[in-house]
């Protein structure tokens, strides 16, 4: 039974190592055995998915505001302006006016070059405390930090593609693209909000954001393997990746009379925080499995695992305990994307739907076929280190 206020995704906006917008993706991921896009040398011991050339200018015509942005920003507004326009969306005033936005943004990328200044300054200087001042009033940038605020991805969206409707911004990694997503449909479905603009960005490439990942111990070191055979490695199994993935959800009654296609429907979205200090990982994945997806013929699953040991042992393990589900590891094909992961994960779930074929397996060593039309695929994201979600996406 379909209802007015079904939530539809109607622009998707995709940007990783593989290229950009929805067609291409799909064109890459159909194809059996494609080998994914590798740095290897920049970060050694590290391998990353860095991201393909891409003409700022399609997306973002003023240099100013391109100069004003470090490359996560721009990423992200350059993908949210690819799901906009695929949803028929951008350059309508009365339709961006009245858009909601909902962000998931990390803390933005620190001006190494400064933070590697002060540190050298330090060594030859005891009064450090007026050091620092010296240096946060003379080398800062006009965004006033060292680091750029999680909100500006959203201002700039705003200020670029005149998305100025009410705006919110999710922290803290996965789970702040499983909350926005969980948010944008939940508006759409009590009648808050008609079109909703949801995403995130993630550039891998700056050695800040890589540290973060390491001091815990998670980066994957030594020769690069998909997703599923990290285990037993040297270090902690994530691969990271550099990309954005925007979506338009939107109410089903507004997109039908504006004419436009629909890719797919958003089902349920569910999100749990399993204290996994106390071993209950395994029991909050099966439970968000019977929530999002109950028993109902085969299913296939675009997951975002990361690689990191313990999160994806569990969802592997928890995926192949049902027998109908068949898994996708996509970020062996695209690394691990953070703050975009989960946004991805939906945008590929829908390819899938709309265009009524699975995608072949990612790694012929831990993945099976699927034959046939996927009626409905399942979107997963289980934290690398904490938070875990889950979305059930159908054809419309």
């Amino acid at each position: 039974m379909s209802s007015p206020r079904d939530v539809v995704i109607t622009g998707i906006g995709l940007v990783s190592s593989l290229g950009e917008g929805p067609d291409a993706h799909w064109q890459k991921l159909a194809q059996p055995g494609l080998q994914p896009v590798l740095e290897t040398a920049r970060f050694a011991p590290y391998t990353v998915h860095p991201l393909p050339e891409i003409d700022w200018n399609l997306q973002i015509a003023k240099r100013g505001d391109q100069r004003q942005m470090e490359t996560w920003q721009r990423l992200g507004t350059y993908a949210a302006g690819l799901a906009l326009d695929d949803a028929g969306i951008k350059g309508n005033d009365e339709l961006c006016a009245t858009m909601d936005m909902v962000v998931a943004a990390g803390g933005g990328e620190r001006d190494e070059a400064v933070d590697a200044a002060i540190l050298a300054a330090s060594e030859s200087r005891n009064d450090r405390d007026v050091l620092l001042n010296e240096k946060l009033t003379t080398e800062l940038r006009p965004t006033l930090f060292l680091a750029q605020l999680s909100n500006l991805l959203a201002g700039n969206i705003s200020i670029v593609h005149k998305v100025t409707g009410s705006s919110r911004t999710f922290m803290g990694e996965e789970g702040a693209g499983v909350s926005a997503v969980e948010t944008a449909a939940a508006r759409i479905r009590s009648g808050q909000s008609t079109h909703v603009l949801v995403g995130g960005a993630f550039q891998t490439e700056h050695s800040d954001m890589l540290l973060g990942y390491e001091l815990a111990g998670y980066l994957h070191r030594g020769p690069w393997k998909p997703v599923w055979q990290r285990a037993g490695a040297e270090g902690g199994g994530v691969v990271s990746g550099s990309g954005g993935a925007f979506l338009v959800l939107e109410q089903r009654e507004q997109a039908e009379s504006r004419g436009r296609k629909i890719y797919a429907e958003l089902g349920p979205v569910v999100s749990g925080r399993a204290r996994r200090s106390r071993g209950e990982l395994d029991a909050e994945i099966a439970g968000l499995l019977n929530q999002a997806a109950p028993p109902n013929g085969r299913l296939l699953a675009m997951s975002g695992a990361s690689g990191a040991h313990a999160a994806t042992s569990a969802e592997k393990t928890a995926l192949d305990a049902v027998e109908a589900i068949t898994a996708r590891g996509f970020s062996t094909l695209t690394g691990h994307m953070k703050e975009a992961q989960f946004p991805f994960a939906v945008a590929l779930a829908a390819l899938a739907v709309d265009r009524k074929a699975a995608y072949p397996v990612f790694d012929a060593a831990a993945e099976k076929p699927f034959e046939g039309i996927p009626a409905r695929v399942l979107a997963t994201a289980i934290g690398y280190h904490q938070f875990e979600g889950m979305a059930l996406v159908k054809p419309a």
